[in-house]
């Protein structure tokens, strides 16, 4: 299968998944509800995903890429997290039921884990230096209370706009981290 057909294929089972989200809770659905909507073997989706937290990763990983993109760039920190919150907002059936759930290889751990490697690669690429120990300990700390912030908006009806929350997660880095992304021209 060429990569073009692969990608289709992965587009489709995450069609698949979104459709069965809008009625089941995610621990709820199977393999075989996802491959029976979209009309696909086991096999097929076996060949792409490891289960169906491995497809939901993956499909997160396509809207996160767009707002990381932006923020690779040139735009800064605050216009990539609008532009991940309006992907999110979109997408608010999928996050709504994939950030309920607590499983291994889950999508909360999975946000975090991206971002703070993003964080890390952006400032590495900035400033051609690692973070210290403590920075980036204080990095790590930042980057699991925006996926705390985040999830929560989320369960809780998307009150915020996207750029208040934005804002409110701008507002609440660590002071070593506000004033380093301030430097590299980030923020």
């Amino acid at each position: 299968m060429d990569t073009g057909k692969s990608q289709d294929l992965k587009y489709r089972l995450a069609a698949a998944l979104k459709q069965c989200m809008s009625n089941n809770k995610v621990e709820n659905i199977t393999v075989k509800q996802i491959v029976s909507t979209c009309g696909v073997s086991r096999q097929s989706f076996y060949r792409n995903f490891i289960d169906k937290y491995d497809l939901i990763n993956w499909y997160f990983d396509r809207l996160l890429a767009l707002s990381f993109q932006a923020m690779s760039e040139g735009e800064n920190i605050r216009s990539g997290l609008c532009r991940k919150f309006a992907y999110i907002r979109a997408e608010k059936v999928f996050f709504a039921a994939a950030f309920r759930v607590d499983e291994q290889n889950n999508l909360k751990e999975h946000d975090f884990s991206a971002i703070q490697n993003f964080y890390r690669h952006l400032i590495r690429s900035r400033s051609n230096e690692e973070l210290t120990a403590r920075d980036d300990k204080l990095l790590e700390l930042y980057c699991q209370m925006s996926i705390y912030m985040t999830v929560q908006w989320v369960l809780h009806g998307m009150v915020m706009s996207d750029s208040e929350l934005a804002d409110l997660l701008i507002d609440a880095m660590p002071p070593r981290i506000h004033e380093l992304f301030l430097r590299l021209e980030i923020l």
